[in-house]
């Protein structure tokens, strides 16, 4: 559950943005840029994250403000599910990340498997669509959708490459330590379980 700072610190950035975007007077445009440079402030003084990378990930869109989209590929083989070993941290997760701009869900996983899997796949259908803040026990300061999407495994072949160790196939009861900020073992979970189940029900939030 998002902490109540956080919710008023995201709350705060996304008046500031709507503020910067649709406000045509002077002085009304430069008291919305003090409050989206106060939102960045709260979050710097109640977390880790350096100013720079809270003004990049949370601070520096324009337009209305609209939730981020994470896009993970449930691929099996042989009943066991592709994983991947982030650089970032060293632990597991499914393959996946961030949405492109002008690339479709299809499009988007696709490219992930192959970039830091080296897997050939083909999408088949959304298992999940899932609103972050309600499954992880990290505080995201912006709204993140999650999407997983079960893909039919073509090819695969690993090569060495920027996000990602090494990748490989692990069962129910052998999943190795979990990217803690990517997937969570009950996702993992559904994933074998819609894999199951042909008519199984897309899962929302």
């Amino acid at each position: 559950m998002k902490e109540k700072w956080l919710e008023w610190a995201a709350r705060l950035q996304s008046i500031a943005q709507a503020g910067l975007t649709f406000g045509e007077n002077q002085y009304d445009l430069d008291r919305y840029q003090q409050i989206r440079t106060l939102s960045v402030e709260i979050l710097h003084e109640y977390t880790e994250i350096s100013h720079e990378k809270i003004r990049d990930l949370f601070a520096s869109e324009t337009g209305y403000q609209t939730p981020k989209v994470d896009i993970r590929a449930s691929v099996f083989k042989e009943n066991k599910i592709l994983m991947v070993k982030e650089k970032i941290d060293g632990a597991w997760s499914l393959p996946g990340g961030w949405a492109d701009v002008n690339t479709s869900v299809g499009e988007s996983v696709v490219r992930e498997c192959l970039e830091e899997a080296g897997a050939l796949v083909k999408p088949k259908r959304v298992i999940a669509i899932h609103l972050a803040d309600r499954h992880f026990d990290f505080s995201y300061p912006y709204t993140i959708y999650k999407i997983f999407v079960e893909c039919e495994l073509i090819d695969n072949n690993f090569s060495e490459n920027t996000e990602t160790l090494e990748a490989g196939f692990f069962g129910i009861d052998s999943l190795p330590s979990l990217s803690a900020e990517r997937n969570t073992r009950d996702q993992i979970e559904m994933c074998f379980e819609a894999k199951k189940h042909k008519l199984f029900e897309t899962v929302f939030d």
